[in-house]
């Protein structure tokens, strides 16, 4: 097994372990918790095997729909993300994407930031609406979505640069 291989292994626990030990507890005025868990789907290498996202996708999901009770939608949220991650690729980054030089951990880029805020709203976004799945509190879901979305904002922009790796 390759470095890359075991390094998304572990991210993958240990992501998805904070988020059930630590980032579920947390629950502000009722309703807002983060989930920084997306962030194994935002950190996949960008030429990392398409098929392997999406199936580490779907069972980082069905996971977390596991321990949050939750009936499928973190799995479907999940999928959407990894689904649509090359297009907010493609749209934050350009060309760049093209010749695949992306590197998300190092320093905080207009282009970073937007594919990060992008990534996170169509998570959540999705999650909300398949949650409540109702048009008729579409207040509620994008109010959820907003307020959640600034704090999970804030927790994985914390995370990327916090464990990020020195400069040798």
């Amino acid at each position: 097994m390759n470095s890359a291989l075991i390094w998304n292994i572990a991210r993958f626990i240990l992501l998805l372990m904070a988020q059930v030990l630590i980032f579920n507890r947390i629950n502000l005025f009722g309703y807002i918790n983060p989930f920084p868990y997306i962030l194994f789907i935002i950190l996949y290498p960008v030429n990392g095997n398409r098929y392997g996202l999406l199936l580490s996708s779907f069972f980082l999901g069905l996971i977390m729909d596991m321990f949050c009770n939750s009936g499928g939608v973190h799995a479907a949220s999940c999928l959407i993300l990894a689904n649509y991650r090359p297009y907010i690729f493609k749209f934050s980054f350009g060309l760049s994407y093209e010749y695949q030089t992306v590197k998300l951990n190092d320093v905080l880029t207009p282009e970073r930031f937007s594919f990060i805020l992008i990534a996170v709203v169509l998570h959540h976004f999705t999650l909300f609406i398949l949650e409540i799945f109702s048009f008729y509190f579409i207040w509620d879901i994008i109010e959820r979505t907003i307020l959640t979305t600034l704090f999970t904002l804030i927790t994985c922009i914390i995370i990327i640069y916090t464990i990020k790796p020195s400069k040798r």
